[in-house]
Protein backbone atom coordinates (compact mmCIF):
# COMPACT_ATOMS: atom_id res chain seq x y z
CA UNK A 1 0.00 0.00 0.00
CA UNK A 2 1.35 3.83 -1.28
CA UNK A 3 0.37 4.77 2.57
CA UNK A 4 3.76 2.76 3.70
CA UNK A 5 6.05 4.00 0.73
CA UNK A 6 7.70 7.25 1.24
CA UNK A 7 7.56 10.02 -1.13
CA UNK A 8 9.61 12.80 -1.90
CA UNK A 9 6.76 15.07 -0.37
CA UNK A 10 6.81 13.75 3.13
CA UNK A 11 8.84 16.36 4.45
CA UNK A 12 6.34 19.00 3.30
CA UNK A 13 3.37 17.72 4.28
CA UNK A 14 4.79 17.02 8.02
CA UNK A 15 5.82 20.81 7.83
CA UNK A 16 2.34 22.08 6.91
CA UNK A 17 0.05 19.46 9.12
CA UNK A 18 2.67 18.54 11.85
CA UNK A 19 3.25 14.94 12.80
CA UNK A 20 5.02 12.32 10.89
CA UNK A 21 3.10 11.04 7.63
CA UNK A 22 1.56 8.27 9.68
CA UNK A 23 -0.09 9.52 12.29
CA UNK A 24 -1.40 12.25 9.51
CA UNK A 25 -3.32 9.26 8.00
CA UNK A 26 -4.81 8.29 11.71
CA UNK A 27 -5.79 11.72 12.07
CA UNK A 28 -7.44 12.02 8.62
CA UNK A 29 -9.68 8.71 9.47
CA UNK A 30 -10.61 10.18 12.90
CA UNK A 31 -13.82 11.70 13.86
CA UNK A 32 -11.99 15.59 13.55
CA UNK A 33 -10.40 14.65 9.90
CA UNK A 34 -10.11 17.26 8.04
CA UNK A 35 -10.89 17.71 3.84
CA UNK A 36 -7.93 19.41 3.34
CA UNK A 37 -5.41 16.87 4.76
CA UNK A 38 -7.65 13.83 3.46
CA UNK A 39 -6.73 15.52 -0.42
CA UNK A 40 -3.07 16.28 0.82
CA UNK A 41 -3.41 12.42 1.63
CA UNK A 42 -5.07 11.01 -1.19
CA UNK A 43 -2.13 12.97 -3.87
CA UNK A 44 0.26 11.69 -1.25
CA UNK A 45 -0.54 8.09 -2.08
CA UNK A 46 -0.79 8.67 -6.08
CA UNK A 47 2.67 10.22 -5.87
CA UNK A 48 4.32 7.71 -3.66
CA UNK A 49 2.73 4.86 -6.03
CA UNK A 50 3.83 6.74 -9.04
CA UNK A 51 7.33 7.39 -7.27
CA UNK A 52 7.92 3.66 -7.11
CA UNK A 53 6.94 2.87 -10.66
CA UNK A 54 9.40 5.80 -11.67
CA UNK A 55 11.99 3.52 -9.78
CA UNK A 56 11.45 0.09 -11.14
CA UNK A 57 11.22 1.45 -14.66
CA UNK A 58 14.49 2.62 -13.88
CA UNK A 59 16.04 -0.09 -12.31
CA UNK A 60 15.06 -2.45 -15.95
CA UNK A 61 16.71 0.05 -17.95
CA UNK A 62 19.71 0.25 -15.50
CA UNK A 63 19.78 -3.64 -15.82
CA UNK A 64 19.27 -4.27 -19.51
CA UNK A 65 22.36 -1.57 -19.45
CA UNK A 66 24.20 -3.53 -17.73
CA UNK A 67 28.01 -3.78 -19.32
CA UNK A 68 28.20 -7.27 -17.72
CA UNK A 69 25.78 -8.49 -19.55
CA UNK A 70 24.93 -10.21 -23.21
CA UNK A 71 24.95 -7.62 -25.77
CA UNK A 72 22.76 -10.18 -27.83
CA UNK A 73 20.00 -10.03 -24.79
CA UNK A 74 19.99 -5.93 -25.64
CA UNK A 75 17.07 -4.80 -27.48
CA UNK A 76 15.77 -1.48 -28.84
CA UNK A 77 12.61 -2.07 -29.11
CA UNK A 78 11.82 -2.92 -25.49
CA UNK A 79 14.41 0.06 -24.20
CA UNK A 80 12.10 2.58 -26.24
CA UNK A 81 8.91 0.54 -24.80
CA UNK A 82 10.44 1.64 -21.06
CA UNK A 83 11.54 4.85 -22.28
CA UNK A 84 7.37 5.07 -22.92
CA UNK A 85 7.05 3.91 -19.78
CA UNK A 86 9.11 6.04 -18.18
CA UNK A 87 7.98 9.27 -19.84
CA UNK A 88 4.55 9.00 -18.78
CA UNK A 89 5.43 7.89 -15.14
CA UNK A 90 6.93 10.95 -14.98
CA UNK A 91 4.44 13.22 -16.45
CA UNK A 92 2.30 11.48 -13.62
CA UNK A 93 4.61 12.04 -10.94
CA UNK A 94 5.33 15.51 -11.63
CA UNK A 95 1.65 16.30 -12.11
CA UNK A 96 1.03 14.94 -8.87
CA UNK A 97 3.60 17.20 -7.34
CA UNK A 98 2.80 20.14 -8.41
CA UNK A 99 -0.97 19.18 -7.56
CA UNK A 100 0.15 18.57 -4.28
CA UNK A 101 2.61 21.39 -3.81
CA UNK A 102 -0.03 24.08 -4.40
CA UNK A 103 -2.66 22.15 -2.12
CA UNK A 104 0.24 23.07 0.73
CA UNK A 105 1.16 26.25 0.36
CA UNK A 106 -2.82 26.95 0.18
CA UNK A 107 -3.04 25.96 3.05
CA UNK A 108 -2.66 28.42 6.37
CA UNK A 109 -0.07 28.38 9.00
CA UNK A 110 0.12 25.87 11.05
CA UNK A 111 -0.55 28.51 13.72
CA UNK A 112 -3.59 29.71 12.02
CA UNK A 113 -4.91 25.90 12.50
CA UNK A 114 -4.60 25.85 16.18
CA UNK A 115 -7.47 28.60 16.66
CA UNK A 116 -10.44 28.02 19.45
CA UNK A 117 -13.38 25.88 18.73
CA UNK A 118 -16.26 27.84 20.21
CA UNK A 119 -15.36 31.78 20.26
CA UNK A 120 -17.85 34.07 21.87
CA UNK A 121 -19.51 36.25 19.25
CA UNK A 122 -19.75 39.75 20.51
CA UNK A 123 -22.94 41.62 20.52
CA UNK A 124 -23.84 45.18 20.87
CA UNK A 125 -26.16 45.98 24.18
CA UNK A 126 -25.59 49.63 24.18
CA UNK A 127 -29.35 51.44 23.06
CA UNK A 128 -28.83 53.49 19.71
CA UNK A 129 -29.28 57.10 20.38
CA UNK A 130 -33.14 58.08 19.24
CA UNK A 131 -31.66 59.67 16.28
CA UNK A 132 -30.14 56.39 14.62
CA UNK A 133 -33.02 54.60 15.92
CA UNK A 134 -35.61 57.17 13.55
CA UNK A 135 -33.06 57.05 10.76
CA UNK A 136 -33.28 52.87 10.78
CA UNK A 137 -37.25 53.15 11.09
CA UNK A 138 -37.09 55.55 8.00
CA UNK A 139 -34.86 53.40 5.83
CA UNK A 140 -36.88 50.34 6.90
CA UNK A 141 -39.94 52.28 5.89
CA UNK A 142 -38.82 53.63 2.79
CA UNK A 143 -37.97 49.89 1.64
CA UNK A 144 -41.69 48.28 2.94
CA UNK A 145 -42.56 51.35 0.72
CA UNK A 146 -41.66 50.20 -3.20
CA UNK A 147 -44.42 50.89 -5.62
Amino acid sequence: MSRDKASTMDTDLQKVFGPPVPELYEAATGPNGSPALTRALELRSFLALTEEQVARIRDRVHADMDPDRDMGQLSADRLRFDAQWLDAALQARDSYRTALGDLLRAMPPRAQNTRPVGTPQLKATAPLPPSAARALQRTGAAWTRRP
